[in-house]
């Protein structure tokens, strides 16, 4: 008997631990999507920036080309932001506990409601 239950505390405890380390890597994944996602777009909005002074300076530049670059280079960008958004929402979904709270208080409102009447 105390066999099983030592068995049963070793999966628990590595079941926990999977857990643990599958949420850390969950996070870690995040953190390099944010970083990833930064240093593109600097890199990214600063060689616009230059491209357009360099075809400024050299080239006539063509109104619609202009206009192609700069929605291409902030569509892309919000796309992207809203993606990281996302995926952070999802790996943080269980720091909202704001939710349970207001479902728990819901719950007992109606509960009280319904005693009442």
């Amino acid at each position: 008997m105390d066999v099983i239950m030592k068995a049963s505390e070793e999966k628990n405890t590595t079941t926990t631990y999977e857990r643990a380390r599958k949420k850390v890597d969950a996070i870690k994944g995040f953190h390099n999507h944010l970083k990833a996602f930064v240093i593109v777009n600097i890199v990214l909005i600063v060689v616009r920036m230059e491209l357009a002074d360099v075809l400024r300076g050299r080239v006539e530049l063509d109104e619609a080309f202009s206009h192609w670059l700069d929605w291409n280079t902030y569509f892309s960008t919000g796309l992207w932001a809203i993606a990281l958004l996302i995926h952070g929402l999802y790996v943080y979904r269980d720091s909202f506990g704001f939710v349970k709270r207001w479902e728990a208080r819901k719950v007992k409102e109606f509960m009280d409601n319904n005693e009442n009447n």
